[in-house]
């Protein structure tokens, strides 16, 4: 078996299989390995029932105090009984599973395991596993991997799959060379895959975990110094002018540009009129002013005669900046001179061929748009600047998609990931760094607070208040729907309980990545147009649309967040006039969690958090916390990992320092790997 097969080689994956596994980035038997667990269902010290809050996932040892009840209920047969083990009482019950009633005696000792609910001062346990104190034993401290899953796919399905892949997978040629394997202490490749999917212990799963992600890192910085090797030797085709109109569109608006602001700015229009090709990244937080600079540099590059394109990763989004774009050049006169054109993957045929044909001729100076924007059928007369969101930051292929289009444009990328310059600089080697550190004077700081589960009645009433002042509120859940093995609130059934909480003229929708994307595309619309009050969503809306009427963002679970991925999805609301107001909920009374969480309450300012937050990793950490959503690895995280991704960046400069073409034996085999990974994996990470 070899990484490269399709996974229909597999027994049981049939045509229908394969098309679900496909949904989920799943093709040839080397994704489906290297599909890692988002979390692992841990096996932890039996503990007393007093000390078990609300809705932890507990394991109880208790003894059956009375007779087991079995009544019918329609076409379901309910078991229950009541345990005690002297703290307190806890009522368990499963549902068809009438064979119990020959197992659970009066006197017996068993361990429960579950999710514990308090309902009506009781504590209660569905569907509990069942083990004997012995058999427990024997589990304790077992990690279950628990899979990103989609409609149609379950846990077990993944686990047994890849209980069989592993195995006959011959995964001992390790493509590290080993002296750098020995000197890093990194577990061998073989090891570490099975590992990551079925560890022996915590230990193991972090042994495994450093090596899988020190690989993530190396490669990708492998590919980056490629890539920047390659832009260092190119010239700038469309070297350009500095021109007035820029400097009289900034006297038009009806605000003062932040000093932050123009130093980068100057710093754009010093590059584009240089004689080496712009590649530039522009960090700032979210309001922090990104798009008035990104319309400048378009303006400049329209006044030289060239064209520009600005491609954003929705269709909403794509919408509102033509809009916001076009009232820009309105207000300026020069509407008719530029006549931008907006082009996304839901145009017409009809209107496509006519948005073509002004692209081609040069009618037009500037596009607005998504992904369409680097089809195949797109011919640009002279494109000479691209500007582009860091969540679809140009792969090789795509640079090179659009350097076929004609010369290679100046890329200017923008990003409201706050990251920690020594970071940036390893993250983003093949881009100059520029930062606006400074919001506007008019932006309202937004009020945050950081409560537990028991504010969520106080937080619905405020909801509802805020509604009724004409405003709009995001929810974000951790997960799309109730998973195997997962704790925490869901997107699907928080919308139908809201649905109920709040009175029935409020809105109430949800949205997640699972949906199709044009149905995404119409709920993100009918927000951003105020006919939804309260969007009930995963982190999806980390980027996608502007909403200035939303006033208010409250995620669930934030514990289950980094900071850095927090900080991003407040940056949804404060972008209006109105205060806004941020809250945090955390499911686990835990003071490492709410000191973390403080980080946020006490600061606004993006790399502050992003640089306390690195300060604050630990093991603890690793499991089921998602620090960003930027770059997404498989297994590695830019926060929580940097000093991997140091010593991953020490290692790339000294390979490429020794053996740049990775021609020595040694080499070999991680040229290899570094080829496949620049053709398959690249786009994967919206390099």
């Amino acid at each position: 078996m070899k990484e490269i097969e399709s996974i229909r080689t597999l027994k049981g994956v049939g045509e229908k299989t394969e098309a679900l596994f496909k949904k989920i980035g799943i093709q040839t038997i080397g994704d489906l390995i290297r599909y890692y667990p988002r979390d692992y269902d841990i096996y932890k010290e039996i503990i007393s029932i007093a000390e078990v809050k609300d809705q932890e996932k507990a394991a109880v040892c208790g003894t059956i105090t009375g007779s087991v009840e079995i009544k019918k209920v329609r076409n379901l047969t309910i078991v229950a009984v009541n345990i005690s083990d002297g703290t307190g009482s806890c009522r368990l019950t499963w549902f068809n599973m009438p064979f119990l009633r020959s197992t659970l005696k009066r006197g017996m000792t068993f361990v429960f395991r579950g999710k514990i609910i308090f309902k009506n001062n009781q504590r209660t346990m569905d569907h509990p596993e069942m083990f004997t104190p012995a058999a427990y034993e024997q589990k304790l401290h077992n990690m279950q991997p628990v899979y990103g899953l989609t409609a149609g796919i379950t846990n077990n399905m993944i686990s047994k799959m890849m209980s069989e892949v592993l195995p006959q997978l011959d995964l001992s040629q390790d493509y590290l060379p080993e002296e750098l394997r020995i000197r890093e202490q990194l577990a061998e490749y073989n090891y570490a895959m099975n590992q990551i999917h079925f560890p022996k212990d915590q230990q193991s799963y972090l042994t495994a975990r450093r090596r899988l992600a020190f690989d993530e890192f190396l490669l990708f910085i492998l590919a980056l110094q490629k890539l920047k090797e390659k832009s260092e030797e190119e010239t700038n085709h469309y070297q350009m002018k500095v021109v007035w109109k820029t400097e009289e569109v900034m006297d038009s608006l009806p605000y003062k540009l932040t000093k932050a602001q123009e130093n980068v700015w100057y710093e754009i229009e010093r590059d584009m009129k240089g004689h080496k090709l712009m590649a530039r990244l522009v960090q700032g937080d979210v309001g922090s002013g990104k798009t008035i600079i990104a319309f400048l540099a378009m303006i400049m590059a329209a006044e030289n005669g060239y064209q520009s394109a600005i491609m954003v990763p929705t269709e909403v989004l794509a919408r509102q900046h033509f809009d916001a774009l076009t009232n820009l050049l309105s207000q300026n006169d020069l509407l008719d001179t530029y006549r931008p054109v907006l082009l996304t993957g839901s145009n017409t045929a009809k209107e496509k061929r006519m948005i073509y044909e002004k692209i081609s001729t040069g009618e037009t100076r500037m596009v607005v748009g998504t992904h369409a924007l680097i089809q195949e059928k797109v011919e640009y007369e002279s494109l000479s600047l691209v500007i582009t969101d860091e969540q679809h930051r140009f792969g090789v292929r795509q640079r090179e998609t659009f350097s076929t289009k004609g010369e290679k444009p100046n890329i200017l990328v923008m990003s409201a990931t706050p990251i920690p310059r020594t970071l940036g600089i390893i993250l983003y080697g093949d881009l100059d760094i520029s930062i606006i550190d400074e919001l506007p004077a008019q932006r309202l700081p937004i009020k945050n607070c950081v409560v537990d589960t028991n504010y969520r009645p106080n937080a619905y009433r405020f909801i509802e208040n805020q509604v009724r002042e004409g405003h709009q509120v995001y929810i974000i859940c951790p997960m799309v729907e109730e998973s195997e093995g997962m704790e925490g609130e869901n997107v699907v059934e928080y919308t139908q309980k809201l649905q109920h909480i709040l009175p029935k003229d409020i809105t109430v929708h949800m949205l997640h990545g699972q949906m199709k994307p044009k149905e995404k595309n119409q709920i993100m619309e009918e927000f951003a147009a105020g006919q939804i009050q309260v969007l009930v969503s995963t982190t999806v809306v980390e980027v996608g649309v502007n909403v200035p009427n939303a006033t208010v963002m409250m995620v669930e679970n934030a514990e289950r967040f980094g900071l850095a991925q927090l900080h991003q999805l407040r940056g949804r609301v404060g972008r209006g006039n109105a205060q806004s107001y941020c809250i945090f909920i955390h499911g686990q009374n835990r003071a490492d969690t709410s000191k973390r969480l403080q980080i946020l309450k006490e600061s606004n300012d993006g790399f502050y958090i992003a640089s306390e937050d690195l300060k604050l990793r630990g093991p603890g950490d690793l499991f089921g916390v998602r620090q960003s959503g930027l770059l997404e690895f498989g297994i590695a995280d830019i926060f929580r990992d940097s000093d991997i991704m140091k010593k991953a960046s020490e290692a790339a400069a000294e390979i490429l320092e020794l053996d740049y073409d990775m021609q020595l034996p040694q080499n070999q085999n991680l040229r290899e790997r570094l080829e496949e990974y620049t053709s398959h994996q690249l786009n994967d990470l919206g390099l």
